[in-house]
């Protein structure tokens, strides 16, 4: 199974479409049909979601049990806003009024792989966020992978 990486600038034009990269494109799956799920983000983004990895997070919430506060609250955010997309023959989609005016989106975008989603940012928003680096990444990236018990250790690791 591919992860969706890396970064990709992209233009909003005047009907709020951008082009999804070719190289993004590359990294989905033919199960996904071109067909997409996006809604909103953890914090002042969207997240794009190839429509068979949808499916994948939408069977994990359906198993989630409603009668408990939390859930419910938790799927109320998660699903709102939450837009089928297609792309059309230019590898365009076209992005919903209402989830732009939330990431405050309006020119340039930036194209975030998440391994199973793509987050969009706005341009800006995207450089506030990345330029906000933890002051020591390595005590973080130690404190999250390194509760990770693998057999296989990366060459160069101390």
């Amino acid at each position: 199974m591919a992860s969706l990486i890396g970064e990709f600038e992209c233009k909003v034009d005047e009907k709020n479409r951008i082009i999804l990269p070719a190289g993004l494109k590359k990294m989905i799956s033919l199960e996904a049909l071109d067909r997409f799920m996006i809604n909103r983000g953890f914090k002042n983004y969207l997240a794009l979601y190839p429509m068979d990895k949808w499916n994948v997070m939408n069977d994990k919430i359906r198993n989630l049990n409603l009668f408990v506060e939390k859930n419910r609250i938790f799927v109320r955010y998660f699903y709102r806003g939450a837009t089928e997309l297609t792309l059309d023959r230019s590898n365009r989609l076209l992005l919903p009024k209402s989830l732009t005016e939330h990431a405050k989106i309006e020119k340039e975008v930036v194209l975030l792989g998440m391994i199973d989603h793509i987050e969009i940012w706005s341009k800006q928003a995207y450089g506030e966020f990345i330029t906000n680096e933890p002051e020591d990444f390595a005590r973080l990236a130690e404190e999250v992978m390194g509760k990770q018990e693998t057999s296989d250790k990366p060459n160069g690791v101390s």
